[in-house]
């Protein structure tokens, strides 16, 4: 039952960043300095959600003999397309922050790791493309690659997707900012 709650909460997260993405607003980032990342995954984000449109035309053409079948797999197809199209949502409006206290890295609607700024030893500019499972370590890859590495002085907790808890040491994460002028 808790998995089937932390599936359905993720999903209202996504629809909730589609219309966020809509209105053109962002989550959390008002007490802070936002990193973005989406732009590592949009070409392959929007040419996967394409291919499901192409998909759904395919079937309707193929189930139209079959109308009760042909509204399911329709329904079905929408869903999946909204559900793309969400996840690049949510990675737009939804970037790293950098708050007073606190490092907040962000993965779409499934991550959110608030790092205190204290437990943070070391940062490093380091591109990596492959990314091996290590004990105390998190990668968050955007479009297969990670682009900065945190070292932390100190554990943090990580709660995972399904609500499992590990502890972190070093954090990398992908952030491709714009550069903003200084104020003046």
């Amino acid at each position: 039952m808790r998995t089937a709650y932390r599936l359905f909460r993720h999903e209202l997260r996504l629809f909730v960043s589609l219309v966020l993405w809509v209105a053109r607003r962002s989550h959390g980032t008002d007490r802070g300095r936002a990193f973005g990342y989406a732009r590592g995954q949009r070409a392959v984000l929007f040419g996967f959600a394409y291919v499901c449109v192409v998909e759904t035309v395919v079937m309707s053409v193929l189930l139209h003999r079959w109308p009760a079948m042909h509204r399911v797999v329709l329904f079905l197809d929408v869903y999946t397309v909204l559900i793309v199209v969400g996840l690049h949502a949510a990675s737009v409006v939804r970037p790293h922050v950098l708050e007073p206290g606190a490092l907040r890295i962000r993965k779409a609607a499934h991550l959110d790791l608030r790092i205190p700024l204290d437990r943070i030893a070391a940062v490093r500019r380091e591109l990596r493309t492959t990314h091996r499972k290590a004990d105390g370590e998190l990668d968050v890859e955007v479009g297969g690659q990670t682009t900065v590495t945190l070292e932390l002085a100190g554990p943090v907790t990580h709660t995972t997707f399904l609500g499992r808890r590990r502890e972190v040491r070093v954090c990398a994460s992908c952030a491709c900012a714009r550069r903003t002028p200084a104020p003046s």
